[in-house]
């Protein structure tokens, strides 16, 4: 059984207020085998979309290649965004050596709440993926449960957003559970009716373009 575990710490900048919280990049980030698009930092697999979709938000002209440079503009932009990253998975048992989150077992979980206790200045988690089995969310409220707090529902519509408290704090943090920015939730995706709706409207309007503007008003 392949033991995954994650590559790299949680990379938190000083200046950050929000958090993007995932759970594990795939398994050649784990073992060094990196494809030729990879960027060797958190979510820099060149199948996956979430820093194609902060490309084209902020039109930051970011290099796609396992080189230092890429590295260099990807912690640039989360520093001078206030922006930090802590996926929720620790490490996970693999049968298949696959990226799927629902493949993970035995799954030991980071403790976020301790992050959030010392780092005052953040207010947002932006989970990368829902509540579905094994998802940020859903082990995100497993950590909840930990600490017996409650979350609170702000809005039930797509993208999901809730807060709660920190413990024995009046320190409001809120969660929005934004669309996976993988190829795996493009038919998610598809199916849903504002996208249909757009799709319908302007036939080059595509999957990417629904989450740059999903993303947009939270990043």
């Amino acid at each position: 059984m392949f033991h995954h575990i994650h590559p790299y710490s949680p990379y938190i900048p000083k200046t950050a207020t929000k958090l993007i919280v995932g759970t594990l990049p795939p398994p050649r980030f784990t073992t060094g085998e990196l494809k030729e698009k990879d960027v060797d930092f958190c979510y820099g697999s060149g199948d996956g979309q979430l820093w194609v979709i902060l490309d084209k938000i902020f039109d930051l002209n970011l290099k796609f290649e396992t080189t230092a440079e890429a590295i260099a503009q990807r912690e640039h932009f989360l520093i001078t965004r206030g922006i930090g990253i802590c996926d929720m998975v620790a490490s996970a048992k693999r049968e298949k050596i696959d990226a799927t989150d629902i493949g993970m077992k035995h799954v030991k979980l980071r403790d976020l709440i301790k992050v959030l206790q010392k780092h005052p200045k953040i207010d947002t988690l932006l989970f990368t993926g829902g509540n579905s089995k094994n998802g940020p969310e859903y082990f995100f409220r497993k950590n909840l449960k930990d600490y017996d707090i409650k979350m609170k529902v702000i809005s039930s519509k797509p993208p999901r957003i809730h807060s709660f408290h920190l413990p024995n704090s009046e320190r409001l943090i809120k969660t929005v559970s934004l669309i996976a920015p993988s190829g795996s939730a493009n038919r998610a995706v598809g199916s849903m009716e504002l996208y249909k709706k757009m799709k319908a409207e302007n036939p080059d309007f595509n999957v990417i373009d629904f989450r740059v503007m999903q993303y947009r008003e939270f990043f």
